[in-house]
C-alpha cells in the first residue's frame, strides 16, 4: 500500500481522469510523473452521458484506492483533479462544450461534478493540450522550452508549450494541429466538416478509409484485397508497405508527405526546438518518424527546419499523464481562483 503525508500541495500527488471516445482512464500521479494507479474501462457513448460519467468517477475511486488512499479523504491527501478530453470545451469555465465523440454530451459541468464526487478543486483542458503539457512536464519535451504535440491516432489533437508555458487560446481549444489545411480541395474532414485536413489524410481511420478506397476503386493486386470485412486498417497499410506492397507503399509516402506538409507550416509558425508524435499510427516507429523528418526538414523554412522530431514517451498513460501535468500546472505551479459551481 501507498501511503501519503499531509505535506504542502505542492509536495502532494494528483487525481488524473481522461475521457476517450472509447475509453474511459484514471491514475493518481505523483509530482514526478510516477502513476502510482493507472485503471481503464470502455466509455460505452451509446449508454448515454450519465451512465459515463458514473463509470468515470467510479474509476476515479477504484484509482484513488489502488494508491492507497481512501475516497473520502482525497482531499486531504491530494494537491488536486485534472480533466483531459476532447473540445470543444470551456477550458476555465469547466464545462463540455459538446464533443463531437462523446454524443449527448452538451454542457457538461465535469469540474463542478469531479469536485462534488471527491472534494478536490479540479481543472479541465483540452486532451490535446494536456498531452502536450504531459510531454513537456514528464516525457520527451523535458528541458526544452518550445514544443509542439501532435497525437495520430484515430484523428489528430494535440497541443504547443511556447517559452514554457502552455498555450490554450481564448477559451482553452487552440492549437489544433490536425486541422492544418493540406489539400484546400481534398478529401472531407470529419472532425471538422472542412476539406483538406491533415486528420482527414495522416490520422489512423483516414489511412484505413483511404486504403479501402484505393481497394474499392479496382486495384486488387494489393495483399490488403485479401483481408476480411471491414478491410485494412493503418498496422494493416503500414506492415505491406514494409513488405513493399505497391499500394500500402504509395499510400504510406502520400501519409508522410502531407504528414510533412503539415508539420512545415507548424513549425514555421511556432519555430518550436521539439516536435513530438504519439498516438497509434507512431506504434510504426521510424518508418513514420524518418520520412517525417527528411520530409519537414525540406519544406519548412530555416532556422525552423531545425526542430528535433522525436516519438512521444508516455504510451498508454498519455491521457493520465497529460490530464496530471495540467493539474500540478495549474493548481500547484501556477494556482488561481477556479469556480467549481
Amino acid at each position: 500500500m501507498i501511503l501519503y503525508d499531509d505535506r504542502a500541495p505542492g509536495d502532494r500527488a494528483v487525481l488524473a481522469l481522461d475521457i476517450g471516445g472509447t475509453k474511459l482512464a484514471a491514475g493518481v500521479v505523483s509530482r514526478d510523473g510516477t502513476a502510482r494507479s493507472f485503471v481503464t474501462c470502455p466509455t460505452r457513448t451509446e449508454e448515454g452521458p450519465e451512465a459515463a460519467l458514473q463509470r468515470l468517477f467510479a474509476l476515479g475511486r477504484e484509482a484513488l484506492t489502488a494508491a492507497g488512499i481512501a475516497p473520502e479523504r482525497a482531499a486531504d491527501r491530494l494537491a488536486g483533479c485534472g480533466v483531459g478530453c476532447g473540445g470543444p470545451l470551456d477550458s476555465q469555465g469547466g464545462v463540455l462544450i459538446a464533443p463531437p465523440h462523446l454524443p449527448g454530451w452538451l454542457d457538461i459541468p465535469i469540474t463542478r461534478l469531479a469536485h462534488e464526487q471527491y472534494g478536490l478543486l479540479t481543472v479541465l483542458d483540452n486532451d490535446g493540450t494536456a498531452g502536450a503539457a504531459g510531454e513537456w512536464r514528464f516525457g520527451a519535451g523535458r528541458g526544452t522550452r518550445h514544443l509542439v504535440y501532435l497525437t495520430v491516432s484515430t484523428g489528430i489533437g494535440g497541443g504547443v508549450v511556447l517559452d514554457g508555458r502552455t498555450y490554450r487560446g481564448a477559451t482553452g481549444n487552440g492549437g489544433e494541429p490536425g486541422h492544418v489545411t493540406v489539400r484546400s480541395d481534398g478529401r472531407p474532414c470529419r472532425g471538422c466538416g472542412r476539406t483538406g485536413c491533415l486528420e482527414a489524410y495522416a490520422s489512423g481511420t483516414s489511412i484505413a478509409e483511404r486504403a479501402r478506397e484505393a481497394l474499392a476503386a479496382g486495384d486488387r493486386r494489393s495483399v490488403l484485397a485479401a483481408l476480411p470485412h471491414p478491410g485494412p486498417t493503418a498496422a494493416d497499410v503500414a506492415a505491406a508497405a514494409r513488405d513493399g506492397d505497391p499500394l500500402a507503399t504509395a499510400l504510406w509516402d502520400e501519409t508522410t508527405d502531407l504528414l510533412a506538409e503539415g508539420l512545415a507550416s507548424i513549425v514555421n509558425l511556432y519555430e518550436p526546438e521539439l516536435v513530438v508524435l504519439g498516438g497509434g499510427v507512431t506504434r510504426s516507429g521510424e518508418q513514420l518518424l524518418s520520412p517525417v523528418r527528411e520530409k519537414t526538414r525540406r519544406l519548412a523554412m530555416r532556422p525552423a527546419a531545425n526542430a528535433r522530431i522525436v516519438r512521444a514517451r508516455a504510451g498508454d498513460r498519455a491521457g493520465v499523464l497529460g490530464a496530471a501535468a495540467i493539474a500540478l500546472e495549474r493548481l500547484v505551479d501556477d494556482p488561481a481562483p477556479l469556480p467549481v459551481a
